[in-house]
């Protein structure tokens, strides 16, 4: 189940909750009782090649050498 990171406004308190994917946009309340909370963008970092059996072709698009950069 995805985890969440949300910021409240009142105390700046930053903290997570588990919701499926489904309820991902529906707001939540800080610990603290308080309900003006901000939903924080977070990033996952997937590392290794899971599957891969050779070199990976390039990708192509900006710098991935379509574009002459």
């Amino acid at each position: 189940m995805p985890r969440y990171k949300f910021r409240c406004h009142t105390c700046d308190d930053v903290f997570e909750i588990d919701r499926p994917m489904a309820r991902a946009s529906e707001p939540a309340n800080c610990p603290q009782g308080h309900a003006e909370t901000l939903k924080l963008l977070s990033t996952v970092a997937l590392t290794g090649r899971a599957g891969a059996t050779g070199p990976s072709a390039p990708a192509g698009g900006c710098c991935g050498g379509a574009c002459g950069c």
